[in-house]
């Protein structure tokens, strides 16, 4: 089975994740597209994510009645920061039928050089890369690589958590 990653701290999860989630099972090879919650990312400080627990239900309840979306709380048991590499890995080893693709946001493209093993994702995943505003299609750190691949026909959903918070007034 090919299954898509869409890590995030979905804090919130919002019309954009699912919405995303859902173009990426009807336009693409992927049988099925985790929402992976992550309880801690490296790369964001500390102190915004609302609990683990209240967000994976949030997820669950968002995709509930949408078929080939699953809530995973996978990295909850994993040590902490949750590096992509290492979750990657762990899945791997938890799940040998599988077949796993990474989702990114053409953001986190823009900064995928400063995630830890990097090279090793690109090396041994594909990572299907969503386009945002910024429409930078590349990053001049990352050599072409065949297993990047952009979701140039994805729609793109104006919304972020970062708005979100903001405009309750939270960080």
């Amino acid at each position: 089975m090919k299954i898509g990653i869409y890590g995030g701290s979905f804090n919130p999860v919002h019309f954009g994740h699912v919405g995303l989630a859902k173009w990426i099972i009807e336009h693409t090879d992927l049988d099925e597209i985790w929402l992976l919650v992550s309880p801690n990312n490296p790369l964001k400080a500390a102190g915004i994510l609302a609990p683990e627990e209240e967000r994976l239900e949030a997820v669950r309840e968002a995709i509930k009645d949408i078929k080939g979306l699953k809530a995973s709380d996978f990295e909850f048991s994993l040590p902490r920061p949750s590096y992509t590499a290492n979750t990657l890995r762990a899945l791997r080893k938890a799940y040998p039928e599988h077949e796993f693709t990474l989702v990114i946001g053409e953001d986190n493209l823009a900064i995928f050089t400063q995630w830890r093993e990097w090279e090793y994702i690109l090396e041994n995943y594909r990572v299907f890369v969503y386009p945002r505003k910024l429409n930078n299609q590349n990053n001049p750190n990352i050599p072409s690589n065949p297993n990047i691949v952009y979701l140039k026909d994805a729609p793109l959903f104006d919304i972020s958590s970062t708005a979100i918070r903001s405009s309750l007034g939270r960080r």
